[in-house]
């Protein structure tokens, strides 16, 4: 039997996550979460079945193309330290975005795949190629456009204070996140159109 790491993981439509009247369906984005869940063999634990998951379309109702579930696990200003588990479907992609300084200092970030794989995007040269793989939501307006590739137990970080980045699994992930204190109030999108 092929290893869950091996497993090709489902796909749905777009129209899938939204209901006849156009707004998007929460209900439909975390049944797919599940799916993946199991065909990854990460553990479905109670606090998965709460409100502390949440899923998210950023408001552009492309939840195939941009969007993403998440929980986050610890989230402590005081001691400033973060733990995230970021959860991408096939061809997701996380809006590109930064974190800049509010009362709180720009969150730094790393970011390890558990399960699957995913590309990171960094300020920097871009990477030849790249244009390729930005989808299509943000082939104008992506500015991070070097690329790196992290496979299951490698580790990226960001490469500086307040820099854009943003993250694409083109076959679906499973993404801890390591960091320091998130304060939602610094979070910058540079998509016009993102709500968070």
């Amino acid at each position: 039997m092929a290893s869950a790491e091996k497993r090709e993981i489902t796909r749905h439509p777009n129209e899938y996550f939204y209901k006849a009247d156009g707004t998007f369906d929460e209900a439909k984005a975390k049944e797919a979460y599940y799916k993946m869940f199991e065909e990854f063999g990460y553990p479905i634990v109670p606090r998965l079945r709460s409100a502390d998951f949440w899923v998210v379309d950023f408001g552009l109702g492309k939840f195939a193309e941009v969007g993403m579930g998440g929980i986050f696990w610890v989230n402590n200003q005081e001691d400033n330290y973060f733990g995230h588990d970021i959860y991408l479907l096939p061809g997701q992609m996380i809006p590109e975005h930064r974190h800049v300084r509010t009362e709180a200092a720009p969150k730094m970030e790393g970011w390890q795949p558990r399960h699957g794989w995913i590309y990171i995007y960094g300020e920097g040269e871009p990477t030849p190629g790249v244009e390729e793989r930005i989808p299509p939501s943000h082939k104008e307006c992506a500015i991070a456009r070097c690329e790196k590739k992290l496979m299951p137990g490698e580790v990226g970080q960001l490469g500086g204070a307040e820099q854009w980045h943003w993250m694409y699994a083109p076959e679906g992930a499973i993404v801890t996140e390591y960091a320091t204190y998130h304060d939602g109030a610094g979070l910058r999108f540079s998509h016009p159109d993102v709500v968070f």
